[in-house]
């Protein structure tokens, strides 16, 4: 099997440069793996995931408190509030950086030394199964890399890539509305670089196999130290081709490829996620034909069920989901609803009309959000992603006077369809402890996605949480609780198959099945501020059993149901009653 990955690799270098550069890359590339795969060891891992894989994500310094270094304060608050409801957590870049809040790295291999020690992050691991960022698109501007590319010293005076300044860029897809080119001052004069992102995070030159060589020597660092999963940051803008639009291109795909043959030689069980925020058809081309990414971020996700409770209405979302062809096997998606970035607009072109995509985007607006805009190839501007907290996003609906009382049932309504959909769900932590808008952040920062990246006093937020009067212990309450519930049911495997029905537009349902299952899940989600009635004797396949409970509250209910009353905002998530034990697996919430 090894030798086997060692030619697919081989034959992907052969289709990324030509038969020398390929030949050198090889070469260097197969002595490193020999070396890592000799100390890794035996990869015992007998699954990829299971029905008990949730994600947090959260940056190292979410928690501050006097005297302890963020990453031990964040292992704190882990273990305080959430156990075991989630098993994998996402630290935000934990490098050192000079920008945009860790993603222009100044160094790949060390912790920022105001976070702590890689001792710090080892002990989070003790615990919980990681995910690391590889920031593979750019790097910093103040990181030795490119200190050494303007100082000329070899190999790093070719890491970058190098322009006159007076190309026609006007094809290349932007997600950001500065400057492509930018200058840096070099001891051979004032160059133009490539900047994607911003002036401050430089892009890499993969043109060059050294600088995929530096990279597959940092993918390896951070399985060594842990990480089960690997996040490939910005991936689809990786390929430069002047005359393209520059993202998606086929030399992308192949390092995609690349860098998974070379977790699997080392780490057969780690995970590559791809994180391209693009429309939804798009996205999925980082599955390839099996073999390359085994997870993509379900990016459509976030901007559809908020727009579905904020209308009332959810058509699009139905008509979506049960549109959405299942993962290819031995792939899966990262449902998510909110993260450390905006909520993106791009993922629901020809998904969303216009008008509705507008309408959500003046709710946002009403509600203190923000939007931020990318350039267009005709030198206009458009809208990219909401910057707003999902938890602030839903603390009214488009005809509402202002807020009203069910802010909190809305939002956990939210959650709940997350949680229900096929693939593994993951959390931003100012999701689960229901962070409103940090206004003050913007202010101090002048940066509109700092509203979603509130760094906490913890000794107060604790006080918030410990109080139990507040939304912050309400919702971070009800969602553990629902997760120690849902890690019991296989029915919510990422390989289990779902199939959304369509109940009208004030639902959400769908079930989770299999031929292997032996018990079914039946999930239905009220999207509006009214109680509804439900004829669950309608709903095909409910007539398998008898009688069913409510996973959510312990309620039974018969299949003959002609009434189902559904209140407000309220989920059901019906598992047949014939399951031995089940008031002993699904417990009413206690305090």
């Amino acid at each position: 099997m090894s030798e086997e990955i060692l030619k697919r690799i081989q034959n992907r270098l052969l289709r990324i440069y030509d038969d020398a550069d390929a030949e050198f890359a090889f070469t260097k590339l197969e002595k490193l793996l020999k070396r890592h795969k000799e100390a890794f060891g035996k990869d015992e891992l007998p699954h990829r995931w299971t029905h008990e894989d949730v994600m947090l994500i959260t940056y190292g310094d979410t928690f501050l408190k006097e005297g302890e270094w963020p990453l031990e304060t964040l292992l704190s608050f882990l273990k305080t509030y959430i156990k075991q409801s989630i098993n994998n957590v996402h630290i935000l870049p934990f490098f050192p950086y000079s920008s945009d809040d860790g993603f222009s790295v100044i160094d790949y291999t060390m912790v920022n030394p105001d976070l702590g020690e890689w001792k710090h992050v080892d002990n989070i691991g003790e615990h919980y199964d990681l995910m690391f960022d590889l920031v593979i698109n750019h790097i910093s501007r103040e990181s030795l890399w490119f200190t050494d590319y303007k100082a000329n010293n070899s190999p790093y005076n070719e890491f970058f890539i190098e322009m006159e300044g007076n190309e026609d860029v006007s094809q290349v897809t932007r997600p950001r509305n500065t400057p492509l080119l930018v200058p840096a001052y070099t001891h051979r004069g004032r160059k133009m670089v490539w900047a994607t992102f911003s002036a401050d995070q430089i892009d890499l030159n993969f043109r060059n196999p050294k600088v995929l060589l530096k990279m597959a020597e940092v993918l390896l660092l951070y399985l060594q130290k842990g990480a089960r999963t690997v996040r490939l940051d910005a991936i689809a803008f990786l390929w430069k081709e002047l005359g393209t639009t520059c993202i998606h291109l086929p030399q992308t795909h192949e390092v995609v490829k690349l860098l998974r043959d070379v977790m699997e030689y080392v780490k057969p069980h780690a995970i590559l996620l791809t994180e391209t925020n693009v429309p939804h058809h798009e996205n999925l081309s980082y599955f390839g034909e099996q073999d390359e990414a085994h997870m993509v971020y379900q990016f459509a996700l976030a901007p559809l069920v908020l727009h579905a409770l904020h209308r009332g209405d959810g058509s699009y979302l139905t008509e979506w989901a049960m549109n959405l062809a299942p993962p290819p096997e031995g792939c899966t998606f990262l449902n998510f609803t909110a993260s450390h970035d905006g909520i993106g607009v791009r993922p629901v072109e020809g998904i969303l009309p216009q008008r509705e995509v507008d309408d959500l985007i003046t709710g946002m607006h009403r509600l203190g959000g923000f939007v931020t805009m990318k350039s267009n190839p005709d030198g206009s501007e458009s809208p990219y992603e909401i910057n707003v907290t999902y938890f602030s996003a839903l603390r009214e609906t488009h005809n509402s006077n202002g807020p009203d009382q069910w802010q909190v049932e809305r939002f956990i309504c939210s959650q709940n369809i997350m949680m229900t959909l096929q693939g593994i769900p993951a959390f931003y932590i100012h999701s689960l402890i229901a962070t409103p808008n940090d206004r003050d952040g913007v202010e101090k920062t002048g940066r509109t996605r700092s509203i979603n990246r509130r760094r906490w006093d913890y000794e107060y937020l604790q006080a918030l949480i410990e109080s139990g009067r507040t939304s912050n212990a309400e919702v971070l309450k009800r969602l553990t609780n629902i997760l120690q519930r849902r890690k019991k049911h296989k029915a919510f495997h990422p390989d289990t198959p779902q199939k959304v029905i369509d109940l009208g537009s004030d639902f959400f349902a769908l079930w989770r099945d299999s031929d292997d299952l032996r018990f079914p899940l039946l999930a239905i989600h009220n999207l509006t501020s009214e109680i509804k009635l439900i004829n669950l004797s309608e709903i095909e396949g409910i007539e398998r059993f008898s009688y069913w409970v409510n996973l959510l509250d312990n309620q039974g209910v018969s299949s003959a149901e002609t009434r189902y009353v559904m209140q407000p905002y309220q989920s059901v998530w019906l598992m047949p009653e014939t399951v031995d034990d089940v008031s002993a697996l699904w417990a009413p919430f206690t305090d």
